[in-house]
């Protein structure tokens, strides 16, 4: 099931695609969908972010191979952060380049949806909390990263996680194709199983320190290849079995 959230009018409704078309869906992430039989053509439609997270939780350094590219030991529990929810943008929005910043790069990922309120979960349980999955850009102004771990204000930026372009339900997500396009021209290239702390790991960990509650995400870290964006740039996250997340930067780049 491919869930939708999009603009039609002034009305924020949710949606399902099917064979090309939207049927319209009554209900919410927490209370459940149930088809309304309306059916409306995809071009009636504006695509939203499939989501509306109270927070948005990162894990940092959760790939083997981005871990091998920047020469650091694996870590040995989940690196976890914040994005703030006005971070969240969908398909097609606009990422806006900081003034702050000289360097915006990409990182693509795979976010995990909550469809229900997760508090200390178990590692075997945790997949009943999950709703599905979507793609993300954990967008991050490079050059504001400290490294003393303190990442917020670099992943904090208005615009800095676009998400989408849908929530793909049903699907085992630890062996899953992910890549990244910028320009046409691939720049990320792995696969989930690179993770080194699975879905299943990630829901239980957070969620033994925070409360889950529907339609919050977990952006799950990303793969080797991560690199700089510039104003007029196109970057597209791509996900086996999940879609096309495409977005485009717009801003004026700070001379150096």
């Amino acid at each position: 099931m491919k869930i939708i959230r999009f603009l039609r009018g002034e009305k924020i409704q949710y949606g399902e695609l099917v064979d090309g078309s939207v049927e319209l869906l009554d209900g919410s992430i927490g209370a459940g969908f149930v088809s309304t039989g309306i059916s409306l053509a995809v071009e009636e439609v504006q695509l939203l972010a499939p989501c509306e997270p109270t927070k948005v939780i990162a894990v940092g350094l959760n790939y083997k191979d981005h871990a091998a590219e920047l020469q650091i030991p694996l870590p040995q529990e989940p690196v976890i952060f914040l994005k703030p929810p006005s971070a969240v943008i969908g398909p097609g929005q606009k990422i806006i380049y900081p003034s702050q910043s000289t360097r915006v790069d990409y990182e693509a990922e795979l976010g995990i949806v909550i469809g229900k309120m997760a508090k200390n979960i178990t590692v075997d349980k945790a997949n009943e909390y999950i709703l599905g999955y979507t793609c993300a850009n954990d967008v991050t102004a490079r050059d504001l990263q400290p490294v003393n771990g303190q990442w917020t204000l670099a992943k904090s930026f208005d615009t800095f996680c676009p998400l989408g372009p849908v929530i793909e339900t049903g699907i085992d997500a630890n062996n899953l194709g992910i890549s990244l396009w910028l320009n046409g021209q691939i720049r990320q290239q792995s696969n989930t199983c690179q993770m080194i702390f699975g879905v299943e790991q990630l829901v239980s960990y957070v969620s033994s320190i925070m409360t889950l509650h529907p339609g919050d995400v977990i952006i799950t870290g990303t793969p080797s290849g991560i690199g700089p964006m510039q104003p007029g740039d196109e970057v597209t996250v791509e996900i086996e079995k999940i879609g096309r997340l495409t977005n485009v930067v717009a801003g004026t780049k700070v001379a150096v």
